[in-house]
């Protein structure tokens, strides 16, 4: 396990939004596609990232005095840019789950943005990920031989 590489568990096809996005439009990709996170990516760069605690953070009060359009339009004019984490920590493709996941635990965040040398967004590795590749690992564990198999 320790020598798994990330690029061979993260998610390439990751969705993804710009600092120009508004909350709305983020929080509906969030929810529409069960997911926590958006990197956030403005001329093919990662600049920042945006979680559904960041969202669930902008959303206001219920004991504001303000009224429900009010509330709408405030929120429709909310961007990404105002709300995300901006140069988040990242990780390259070629390093190990295990730097991952070390890298996860010590800074207490639960997925990393996967960026090539460049720069550039390549995928996200998140803790769901590395549950997958331990599950699997152990699946695959389980369906070989048991040394004290041989010998009854």
């Amino acid at each position: 396990m320790k020598n798994e590489l990330v690029r061979d568990w993260m998610t390439s096809d990751v969705i993804t939004v710009t600092p120009d996005s508004t909350l709305p439009e983020a929080d509906r990709l969030i929810v529409d596609n069960m997911i926590r996170r958006l990197p956030v990516v403005q001329n093919g760069k990662l600049v920042g990232i945006c979680t559904y605690g960041d969202i669930r953070e902008a959303r206001p009060s219920p004991a504001t005095s303000l009224s429900i359009w009010e509330l709408n339009y405030l929120l429709s004019q909310l961007t990404i840019g105002e709300l995300m984490t901006p140069n988040p920590i990242t990780i390259k493709p070629e390093d190990t789950i295990s730097e991952a996941a070390r890298m996860m635990l010590k800074n207490s965040i639960s997925g990393l943005p996967v960026v090539n040398a460049q720069g550039q967004l390549v995928g996200i590795i998140t803790e769901s990920d590395i549950f997958r590749m331990v599950v699997q690992q152990w699946d695959e564990a389980d369906e070989e031989p048991k040394p004290y198999a041989r010998y009854q």
